[in-house]
């Protein structure tokens, strides 16, 4: 096993820049989780680490070992796919083993991880069926496996998951986490799915414009976002935003509600300021059924129970917000209430800069 170090590390097309020096230590053993929207560099990140793409500045560390002029075979890699990349014809054994059979490992050798791997992920009795027999599911296992009896240093997983329907994708998500706590590998994992990185990684890399916006812990990044694009990119629904500004002993909304600064204060944002315009950040969790001195007017539009729980959206003024309510929650579209607001979950960004207010 081994860590990994970006250091600086840029790509760029021509005049077109994709990277834009990103700075990181992946501690050996760690699950990184590289999550942000199409075309903010993460897919293009984890190909540097691989030696799919030239490095146009900056540097990559696979141990103690620069890494930027290796080969992929040199680097002591796995990559898993999202498109499992298979052999047709080969059975499920063959697919498996065959990177071992390259290398020159003794049969032997390379059969008893093959089974390992193969009874570690469910798959033994798959062993002599082709891919054309295989589910998805069972597909991406197959991948898992290829990578898994290569013993590398380091595994990266490019999006393993987006060909699944949402049944497998939780249950292979399931898998890869229990291959961590298993292996101990340190992996590196590529994903457009917010829901993915937070069930997955120790720490998780947003990226936005090929720049890192926060790096931290699935907790962190969740309840102390860095920027309104960090807040408003993880969680599901998304968090709530709306303008307002600090007026005296209120933050006045455009609506004209207010909600005390005092209370907000006393939750640990001392450094609201008089006339200071915010953007207000709520998650949707947030909201109580029961009014308080803390408490938003709203105007119901549209109620959505869903079981477990009910979504109820609102308007407060020009804006929408979504409120995750208890499933008993009786509310009907068109109605007005008070809605009350957790004062120490309240998030205050910078209107101009966007970035959180500490």
């Amino acid at each position: 096993m081994a860590g990994v170090s970006l250091r600086a590390l840029d790509k760029s097309y021509g005049a077109l820049r994709i990277v834009k020096g990103i700075d990181l230590e992946i501690a050996d053993g760690e699950f990184v989780v590289f999550v942000g929207p199409s075309g903010c560099g993460k897919s293009t990140t984890l190909r540097m680490v691989a030696g799919l793409e030239t490095i146009t500045g900056g540097e990559v560390r696979i141990g103690d070992r620069v890494v930027n002029r290796l080969a992929p075979r040199e680097r002591d890699i796995a990559m898993v796919f999202q498109d499992y990349a298979l052999y047709p014809h080969k059975t499920v054994r063959e697919n498996m083993g065959f990177s071992l059979k390259v290398r020159g490992i003794a049969a032997g050798e390379a059969a008893t991880r093959v089974d390992e791997a193969a009874n570690m992920l469910g798959i033994s009795h798959l062993l002599d069926r082709r891919p054309g027999q295989l589910s998805g599911g069972q597909r991406q296992r197959v991948a898992m496996g290829r990578a898994i009896v290569r013993r590398p240093q380091v595994f990266l997983f490019d999006e393993p998951l987006s060909n699944l329907d949402a049944k497998l994708r939780g249950q292979v998500r399931t898998e890869i986490k229990k291959l961590h706590q298993t292996i101990g590998t340190t992996i590196i994992y590529v994903t457009h799915d917010q829901v993915e990185a937070m069930t997955l990684a120790d720490r998780i890399v947003i990226l936005r414009g090929g720049e890192i916006e926060q790096v931290g812990t699935p907790d962190e990044v969740y309840n102390h976002p860095a920027s309104v694009f960090v807040g408003g990119f993880v969680g599901s629904p998304a968090m709530n935003f709306a303008r307002a500004k600090a007026d005296r002993d209120n933050l006045v909304f455009a609506n004209g509600d207010c909600l005390p600064l005092s209370a907000i204060r006393a939750a640990g944002h001392a450094g609201a300021i008089d006339g200071r315009e915010f953007i207000v950040g709520i998650r949707p969790e947030h909201f109580s059924a029961s009014a308080s001195d803390v408490a938003l007017t709203c105007h119901v539009q549209v109620v959505e129970p869903l079981g477990s729980d009910t979504l109820v959206h609102f308007a407060v003024g020009n804006e929408t917000l979504t409120a995750r309510m208890p499933p008993e929650t009786r509310v009907k579209a068109g109605e007005t209430l008070k809605i009350g607001v957790d004062p120490a979950k309240i998030h205050l960004f910078d209107a101009a800069t966007e970035r959180a207010v500490q």
